[in-house]
């Protein structure tokens, strides 16, 4: 079964190709791609990724501020943290009435690993853009989810 819905050339497929979606998910699939080898290297999958950058960055967080953070459904979130806990990425200590995350060392890890992808993804997803045009995108990419609520966005 074709799954192709446009051809190079058709009308609908220039005008498909110039939205804002189109190139999200190009960009998406890209990075998914890039990251699933360099997460499986410590362990990772792309699902608990963000998981793992926001305790990095958020110690001490609660699963709910994570859960709330990452906009997701609080049954999905536990099974993502009795997972990483599991693993060995983070710790889960109870604190009044509250669970704290931290990130173990194995956690610490991934962390940094986490933020070399982001950065070696850019790098290699940027080349044939000039430094003020890399600068430019990302200021029109910053302006532009501007309107996104502040916990989707992870600032």
């Amino acid at each position: 079964m074709d799954y192709t819905l446009f051809t190079k050339g058709d009308a609908a497929s220039t005008m498909y190709q110039k939205t804002l979606s189109y190139y999200i998910t190009m960009l998406y699939r890209s990075f998914a791609d890039f990251t699933g080898d360099k997460l499986q290297e410590v362990g990772l999958n792309f699902g608990l990724l963000f998981f793992i950058v926001y305790i990095g960055k958020k110690p001490n967080c609660t699963p709910s501020e994570l859960t709330k953070a990452l906009s997701l459904d609080w049954g999905h979130s536990q099974r993502c943290i009795n997972r990483l806990t599991d693993d060995g990425f983070i710790t889960k200590e109870k604190s009044g009435r509250h669970y704290l995350l931290n990130l173990t060392e194995r956690g610490q890890e991934a962390f940094e690993a986490a933020h070399r992808i982001f950065f070696d993804w850019d790098d290699r997803f940027m080349t044939n853009l000039t430094a003020k045009e890399k600068e430019r995108l990302l200021a029109l990419l910053e302006k532009a989810t501007e309107r996104i609520p502040h916990h989707v966005r992870n600032d």
